[in-house]
């Protein structure tokens, strides 16, 4: 009797705390209940991975990397999950902390799951399934799928509905999202920058919030094949400003295909996107000129193809384990703006697999601005240097 009795407070005390009264319900006892409160059921998985490597470019050459990424996964009931990336890596000779996304999700059924918290953006296909090191096939990211270059976002805090569902034989996958949207740069403080739109914005800048989302279309039951279109609206500028209606219209396009070739006894993988964004004209500080106003179309486009081979059903082992990878990309960023100016870059690399997700890249690119002055295409602060490099990394899923 006496067990029993303090069971029964427990009950009630846990009742009171989580803020609702504890009622008896026909056929079940009290045991029962307290079993239904337990923990203990979660689930814990740690993932994650880890690069490093060396990278010779034309005026200077490094080991790089060094790089640590786990990944937490939760699973709390069968309808309550969590996940949350951190990197920990070296930059300027400092150890740095990062989370790069961190959010719940609640299944509301097989169709459909809500998140809320920091996530990958569904904008296209690269940020949110190709950027980890040992996914993606070289060793660097393509043109304005970089920090510093960017041309769309990749993170952001907010909130998601996705899912998918069978159409057919055929398959549909969506999401749509909320999120504090992108921030316009209006130059108070570099001018040379205005314009620019800055995609980690996790204090929002106004009380607009962007609202966008991806919808992909699988057309063959194999899911070979799969299209995909974005979209995403905000206003951007400055609350209190003169910059506060700006607008920014993001689109986005992409194409994921992959396909075993008997004849070549291999698999083929294909993937593309290409990406724009599109901001309301404004005036804003000139830099050469600071007491007087500019304007400029301020348009961003960057795009890639990439395409992979492994032929992974030959006889011969070693040949097995190898895959030959070639990649396109290009950015072109608003034309008339201090910032702005082409990129090309064309990339090709030899992998080898020591495992299913672990793999040694050898890879060689080469990157030059059609129509810059010489002493403009020195190596910058921020982006991807010109000209070749010899780069070779590896990178270690676990």
């Amino acid at each position: 009797m006496k067990r029993w009795g303090s069971t029964i407070v427990l009950v009630v005390l846990m009742g009171v705390l989580v803020g609702f009264p504890v009622y008896a319900q026909t056929g079940s006892t009290v045991e029962q209940e307290v079993k239904a409160l337990k923990p203990g059921l979660s689930r814990f998985l740690l993932r994650g991975y880890a690069h490093s490597g060396f990278e010779s470019y034309e005026k200077e050459n490094s080991f790089v990397g060094g790089s640590f990424n786990p990944i937490f996964l939760w699973q709390q009931s069968d309808r309550l999950l969590f996940e949350g990336e951190l990197e920990v890596a070296l930059e300027d000779g400092t150890t740095t902390l990062g989370l790069e996304y961190a959010n719940m999700s609640y299944i509301i059924n097989k169709r459909m799951i809500v998140r809320v918290g920091k996530f990958l953006i569904p904008f296209g296909i690269f940020a949110e399934r190709l950027h980890p090191r040992w996914i993606n096939r070289l060793p660097s990211n393509p043109l304005g799928f970089n920090h510093g270059e960017q041309v769309g976002p990749a993170a952001a805090l907010g909130a998601e509905i996705r899912g998918g569902a069978p159409l057919g034989t055929a398959k549909i996958n969506y999401s749509v999202y909320i999120i504090n949207g992108p921030s316009l740069n209006d130059g108070s403080e570099t001018p040379e920058a205005a314009g620019m739109l800055h995609f980690d914005n996790y204090e929002d800048n106004n009380t607009n919030k962007a609202v966008g989302g991806r919808f992909g279309f699988l057309p063959f039951s194999s899911s070979a094949l799969e299209l995909g279109v974005s979209a995403q609206y905000a206003k951007v500028g400055n609350e209190n400003s003169r910059y506060r209606d700006v607008a920014a219209r993001l689109f986005a396009l992409d194409l994921s295909l992959v396909k075993t070739v008997p004849a070549v006894r291999g698999i083929v993988d294909v993937k593309a996107q290409y990406s724009l964004t599109q901001v309301d004209d404004a005036s804003y500080i000139n830099p050469d000129k600071p007491e007087t106003m500019y304007t400029f179309k301020n348009e961003n486009a960057a795009y890639f193809i990439q395409g992979t081979f492994k032929p992974a059903f030959v006889a011969n082992t070693f040949f097995q384990k190898l895959e030959f990878a070639g990649r396109y990309s290009a950015m072109t960023l608003a034309e008339g703006a201090a910032w702005g100016g082409q990129k090309n870059q064309w990339a090709v690399s030899l992998n080898y697999w020591l495992d299913w997700r672990t793999v040694v890249k050898f890879s060689y690119q080469y990157t030059d601005a059609p129509g810059a002055e010489a002493e403009a295409v020195e190596h910058e602060e921020e982006g991807t240097p010109l000209g070749g490099a010899f780069l070779i990394h590896w990178s270690f899923g676990f």
